[in-house]
């Protein structure tokens, strides 16, 4: 079977859970059978082979599961939030097509990902100021403490999503030109390598100006997503391990000074480290009274949630998201998890939402899809035939891969939980945009690094008599 045949099978599968996991919410919300689900299934499922056909026309040498893999992520998140509101459900699914005519443009357009190399400067550049426009009078927005939106009348959307692919291309593209000269003429002094600052300064000046533009807007999640990507592209690109080190040593020493200046830093820090305690962020009697509670029940829900799924969870619709009747929370605000038990359901605590309702199995069955989608990028990587490629697909692998892991490891408090959304499973059209163009560039990669070689011309002229 040939790989898009592979890739167009896959597809099927993942239809059949958008229409089951429908109508499995409809039968336990209005006791009734409804052909809704087959109805959402089927767009989902012709969605999807559209895009399919366009990656067979354009690129028919690509990974055939990258695709299949990103779309079950869709999936599963389309359920969930039809599960929450079938407002948000909708609107997901309407963000998923643009993105998917996004993913086909990119290609399009784009017709050699190597061009990128020419405007690393430029691309470095778009990606500052896309990370400095929430902090914008008159345009940013701030959630939760930290500056991540941009709303231009009706249209908003988070720019350090677009800014990541723009970082990992420079760094990609300079690692790749200068990577011979930051191993050859690096220097050892007291066994610890030191590169050369005149070819590793550009690295440096556009990784420290990013990090100081992350702090400056406060979006933690995106910190760590860009210092992983750094480090990894680094160890890549050199395979010299002491870099690695050096970078982690910086980065835990720089924490810890932006954690004492920066109270939401803190307050993120106490949380995770006093979950249960009454009042880990020290706040006063004054902010008690408030109503104030830096966040704290948040995790709580969280963990609370996520114990009560067990092993098999509870069933789609089954767990509980808001108490019913006159126990119900006063709420003023049209949000859709407005009154949840469980704060943002559609956004930071879908994963919470996974696990109650569909158990850890559930849950470790989406970890596994993350875990299959980096493996095959990280493939991508090995099998690509020029530096940039090389570089291009581990650092678009390790910030996708990264994001998942902040989210998911702030969910179950393996860190401190961080405002980012989980790829393609989380309500937010800026997260889906920009993965899906990270999709399209990685279906690029694979395709030139799986195409056949052309034949040499002395080759045509092999077996003939002399």
């Amino acid at each position: 079977m040939s790989a898009r045949n592979r890739e167009l099978l896959a597809l099927i599968p993942v239809a059949m859970l958008v229409a089951a996991g429908f109508a499995a919410v409809l039968i336990v919300e209005s006791s009734q059978i409804s052909d809704i689900g087959l109805i959402y299934g089927g767009y989902f499922l012709a969605v999807c082979v559209g895009v399919h056909i366009f990656i067979r026309i354009r690129l028919p040498y690509a990974d055939p599961y990258l695709f299949p893999l990103c779309a079950l992520l869709a999936a599963i998140g389309l359920v969930m939030l039809f599960r929450i509101n079938d407002s948000l459900a909708l609107k997901q699914a309407s963000i998923f097509v643009a993105g998917g005519i996004l993913l086909a443009l990119t290609i399009l357009l784009l017709r050699d990902y190597r061009v990128l190399q020419r405007y690393r400067y430029l691309i470095a550049t778009a990606g500052i100021l896309l990370l400095m426009a929430p902090r914008l009078p008159g345009v940013g927005s701030q959630v939760n403490g930290a500056y991540l939106g941009i709303n231009l009348g009706p249209l908003s959307f988070q720019p350090a999503e677009i800014a990541k692919i723009c970082i990992v291309i420079f760094l990609a593209s300079y690692l790749a030109e200068k990577r011979e000269l930051l191993t050859v003429a690096a220097r050892r002094i007291a066994g610890v390598t030191i590169p050369p600052i005149k070819h590793f300064g550009p690295v440096l000046v556009v990784w420290g100006v990013t990090m100081i533009m992350l702090v400056f807007i406060r979006d933690l999640g995106s910190s760590l997503m860009f210092f992983g990507a750094f480090l990894a592209l680094l160890y890549v690109a050199t395979s010299r391990l002491s870099y690695v080190i050096a970078g982690l040593t910086l980065f835990f020493v720089g924490a810890t000074l932006i954690a004492s200046q920066i109270a939401h830093v803190q307050d993120r820090v106490d949380i995770w480290e006093h979950t249960f305690d009454t009042n880990p962020c020290h706040l006063t009697k004054q902010q008690i009274n408030q109503g104030q509670d830096c966040g704290l029940g948040q995790i709580q829900q969280s963990l609370f949630a996520q114990a009560d799924g067990g092993l098999f969870g509870q069933g789609l619709g089954e767990s509980l998201l808001k108490l019913p009747g006159p126990f119900a929370p006063h709420c003023e605000q049209p949000f859709p998890d407005c009154g949840s038990i469980l704060p943002a359901p559609h956004t930071d605590e879908i994963f919470a939402l996974i696990v109650s309702e569909l158990g850890l199995f559930g849950g470790a069955g989406v970890i596994v899809v993350y875990a299959l989608i980096a493996a095959r990028g990280f493939k991508t990587a090995v099998m690509a035939r020029d530096g940039f490629s090389k570089l291009l697909a581990t650092g678009l692998t390790a910030v996708f891969a990264l994001q998942a892991v902040v989210i998911i490891g702030g969910v179950v408090k393996f860190i401190p939980l961080t405002g980012v959304t989980l790829p393609f499973v989380s309500f937010g059209g800026s997260s889906v945009i920009a993965n899906m163009i990270l999709l399209a560039l990685l279906l690029m990669i694979s395709n030139d690094a799986r195409k056949p070689p052309a034949p040499r011309e002395e080759d045509e002229y092999e077996g003939l008599p002399a």
